[in-house]
């Protein structure tokens, strides 16, 4: 140990040390020693002598004040791969550290220090992040005091192997970690430590860079200063992510592409205000495909959106994007520049809807909905260039129903006039295809089958073939004939989409024999087949939000023919016309109604955290996973543990009321 070691510890102390120390082995990497202080109930002396471990320092600290201990003053050492921390600590009085804690405390320490040595840093920091924050969510510590500026300088002359770093800041519960835990995000090792406390907090910390090396160069000491700075202020804003782990992982990225471009004014400037930082965290821990999309953007455009966010309109800016198609010459710029603007426009709306809540389910399906149409037209038209023939693209699905959501895909159908041009519209339909690029699975991915004979079928059918299939003696199978009520016009020539809309209702509302019994079998199979023993799918599960569709479809098949105001690609637009027409009793109609919209949020929460439109499993009840969801859905109680509990609670009985209204009304 260092010369300053052997001054500041009594004889009995480094005795006590050493005995510790020689009691570490492979299986018992970490001795932890409480004593409580003399002077005060609340204040102990907290001894931990473990195996040196990247990262340890900070995990050790946050575990500190997730427990509600704050650190008064500390010394921590390091040599020949151990270390040696001392931290006197204060308890909070509303969450006394009596025996029972004590013994948790130390489990705990033992638990994370056991993670740490496989190597692996990720796992023990994410559980940390939300350990940490769930236990200041139930003591109802503020973090508001990290806020504070911070002052740090570094000295390369008082160690002949260590950058001094030294910071002061005011003091504030959790300080320390949010400090060590900066180090550890930036790679930085903490060979030794001061800590002192007061109204004004001054640390001393001895480090090296990831190779072991001094700090030297002012522009690594800069980038280390606005790193530090940024964690300690972001690490406040912790509590407002769905999932601080997630948040907090993910700035940790964020700063390494910020240092890339050399941490722009602009970024710095927007980060330092409360909103700037309270935006970022709500949006950093929501999702993993919401932050590939943020890194897609360039960082001179990112600050406009996400300052702007509020003032700017939901409805994406189509004549924006017609007026740069036109200033392009070649194929490939235009595809370029309606790829880019699809994929920037889309996370300023995902954002928009996740940040603003002022924005609700239904406008935020319609603002993507348009700009998936807005992309696929102008798409069609660039691809067209130079052809001849009348042809119709149709949406089908959630993008036919405009109930498009976070990951939704294209379902669509492509109509031409004439056989002849069959070939030129079966290269079309795939050049429109591959046109639109897809970033992640699901994500404006082209989806062609449910075009007839699916994917052993034409990519483009002339009417006459449509025309045949879907007719009273043609080969479309029922659940293709209810599928067709989704169809809408989309892309094309505007006289030939209606005449296939007009077929479409000839067929679907032609008010022939529906074969209920073979509807129902459909329904049964899906819940047998597609849903796993013990899993619950939002979407397929008895209860889940095929139930209410289903329902309101078997209706609009009933009764289409009579009611045409009932032919509507719109779910809930269709319920409040069955509504109206007298079909769909008022209380049916409102549980129906409450009922889709807490499942559309719940599936739209579950995909912006998957990116995958298809996976529609909700998590174990006791997993991160679901205390994120709840917490997302805006289940705020303190305990997140609570949060899930009413969530899952929620979620039965809403899918039971929805089962027993699909039951009551077609399987009896």
């Amino acid at each position: 140990m260092d010369d300053d070691y052997f001054a500041g510890f009594s004889s009995d102390d480094i005795c006590e040390h050493t005995l510790m120390s020689a009691q570490l082995s492979s299986r018992e990497p970490v001795q932890v020693r409480i004593t409580q202080r003399p002077e005060s109930p609340l204040e102990f002396n907290i001894t931990i002598i473990a195996f040196d471990y990247l990262s340890e320092f900070s995990i050790l600290c946050g575990l500190l004040s997730a427990f509600g201990l704050d650190i008064q003053s500390g010394d921590m050492y390091s040599a020949e791969r151990k270390i040696v921390d001392v931290f006197n600590v204060r308890a909070n009085p509303h969450a006394p550290f009596d025996k029972m804690n004590q013994q948790a405390f130390t489990d705990t320490v033992k638990k994370f220090v056991h993670l740490l040595s496989t190597g692996d840093i990720h796992e023990p920091r994410e559980q940390l992040n939300r350990l940490l924050i769930e236990s200041i969510e139930k003591m109802d510590e503020p973090l508001s005091g990290l806020l504070s500026p911070i002052e740090i300088q570094f000295d390369n002359k008082a160690s002949g192997s260590w950058t001094v770093m030294e910071t002061q800041s005011n003091d504030a519960f959790a300080f320390l970690y949010a400090v060590s835990n900066a180090l550890g995000m930036r790679s930085v090792y903490v060979h030794k430590a001061k800590i002192r406390g007061g109204a004004i907090v001054r640390d001393r910390f001895f480090i090296a860079d990831r190779w072991g090396r001094k700090i030297e160069k002012s522009e690594e000491q800069e980038r280390l200063k606005i790193s530090i700075a940024m964690i300690k202020q972001f690490t406040s804003f912790l509590p407002e992510a769905p999932d601080p782990a997630k948040a907090m992982h993910h700035f940790d990225q964020f700063l390494d592409k910020l240092a890339e471009v050399h941490f722009p004014d602009q970024i710095v400037s927007f980060l330092a205000t409360n909103r700037g930082m309270n935006v970022l965290a709500h949006l950093l821990g929501s999702s993993d495909y919401l932050w590939d999309d943020f890194l897609g953007i360039h960082f001179n455009d990112l600050v406009p959106v996400l300052d702007n966010l509020e003032q700017t309109p939901l409805e994406p800016d189509l004549a924006s994007l017609r007026c740069s198609l036109e200033s392009t010459a070649t194929i490939e710029e235009k595809r370029s520049v309606l790829n880019r603007f699809k994929d920037a426009e889309l996370f300023r709306i995902d954002a928009k809807h996740l940040l603003d809540p002022g924005v609700t389910l239904m406008q935020f399906s319609r603002a993507v909905t348009d700009l998936a149409d807005g992309v696929l037209n102008e798409a069609a038209n660039i691809c067209y260039s130079g052809g001849h023939g009348s042809y119709a693209i149709c949406a089908l699905g959630k993008f036919g129903g405009r109930e498009m959501g976070y990951a939704s895909d294209l379902e669509l159908i492509f109509v031409h006039e004439s056989e002849a041009e069959t070939a030129f519209f079966e290269l079309f339909a795939r050049r429109v295809t591959e046109f639109i690029e897809t970033r992640r699975t699901g994500i404006f991915h082209i989806d062609l089958r449910l075009r007839p004979y699916g994917d052993a079928g034409r990519w483009s059918i002339p009417l006459t073939q449509f025309a045949s299939y879907y007719s009273a003696t043609g080969e479309a199978a029922p659940f293709e004939r209810q599928a067709l009520i989704k169809l809408r016009f989309v892309a094309g020539d505007p006289a030939f989409g209606r005449r296939i809309e007009a077929h479409r209702d000839g067929f679907t509302y032609s008010g022939g024999e529906w074969d209920s019994e073979n509807a129902l079998h459909l329904r049964r199979r899906q819940i047998r087949e597609l849903v796993k023993p013990g899993e619950i799918n939002v979407k397929y599960s008895a209860g889940g939000i095929v139930d209410i569709e289903y329902a309101i479809q078997y209706l609009q098949l009933l009764h289409g023919h009579q009611y045409p105001a009932l032919r509507s690609t719109n779910t809930l637009e269709a319920m409040h016309r069955l509504n109206e027409a007298g079909l769909l009793g008022q209380n049916e109609y409102s549980q129906l109604h409450t009922a889709y919209l807490f499942l559309r949020n719940v599936i739209d929460a579950l995909r912006i955290v998957r990116g995958d439109a298809s996976d529609l499993v909700l998590p174990p009840q006791d997993s991160e996973e679901f205390k994120s969801l709840a917490r997302r859905l805006g289940y705020r109680e303190k305990d997140r543990a609570e949060n899930a509990a009413l969530l899952a609670a929620d979620l039965l009985q809403e899918m039971k009321r929805v089962h027993g209204h699909f039951l009551a009304r077609y399987d009896r």
